[in-house]
């Protein structure tokens, strides 16, 4: 029994290595990278390193990555939260930079392409859990309504991250790709069973 414990903790760890950068790994040898430019390049990049964040921060917030403390979990989280902010906004910037019409028609939802509503809804969840968390302290928001905010903009920025993802047919290979999208789909499913659990236990209910 100690040996499989033990054993758990690299496993655990590896499997996660290995669900973030094996996406990234096949998308780095995509060929349609030869038709594209470095800015474009690096927008697209960071999309894909924000999906592997994504699927990060339930894991964190849950304690479901061994070796990590409760408090350093939550510190990590909320780090993580920050570099998500920059990863999309580097995104956002460089196809920005590549192709201004086309991200005037996203954001303004003009865009025939079915994934860009769902990206451009995920990104304001995004600013706007990070914008809160900076300002939670000097807005006074107690623990509990920062919860009733945050869960339910978490779930916007999975669903809506997941699905604009899927619907994009890019460098990204298609199995790898779809890995890492349910192993987000089921990170956040787990946290929240376990929230709720936890809140039902103690009498409380969890937001949505």
């Amino acid at each position: 029994m100690k040996g499989w414990r033990s054993a758990r903790v690299p496993l655990i760890w590896a499997a996660l290595a290995l669900a973030i950068g094996v996406p990234i790994a096949f998308a780095a040898a995509s060929e349609q990278l030869a038709w594209r430019g470095p800015v474009y390049i690096l927008a697209g990049f960071a999309g894909i390193v924000a999906l592997g964040l994504v699927l990060i921060q339930p894991l964190l917030i849950g304690g479901y990555l061994p070796g990590l403390s409760a408090y350093r979990g939550r510190r990590a989280h909320h780090w993580i939260g920050g570099a998500l902010a920059l990863a999309v906004v580097i995104h956002v910037a460089g196809l920005w930079i590549t192709s201004p019409p086309d991200m005037i028609d996203a954001l303004t939802f003009a865009s025939p392409t079915p994934f860009s509503p769902f990206g451009v809804i995920a990104m304001w969840a995004i600013f706007a859990v990070a914008l809160l968390a900076l300002l939670r302290r000097r807005l006074g928001l107690r623990l509990r309504t920062w919860r009733i905010v945050h869960i339910p903009l978490a779930i916007v920025i999975v669903v809506c991250g997941v699905v604009h993802c899927l619907l994009i047919e890019g460098t990204m290979e298609t199995i790898s790709k779809a890995v890492l999208c349910a192993a987000v789909l089921a990170a956040t499913v787990k946290v929240m069973a376990d929230l709720w659990r936890k809140r039902t236990l103690r009498g409380e209910r969890i937001p949505g």
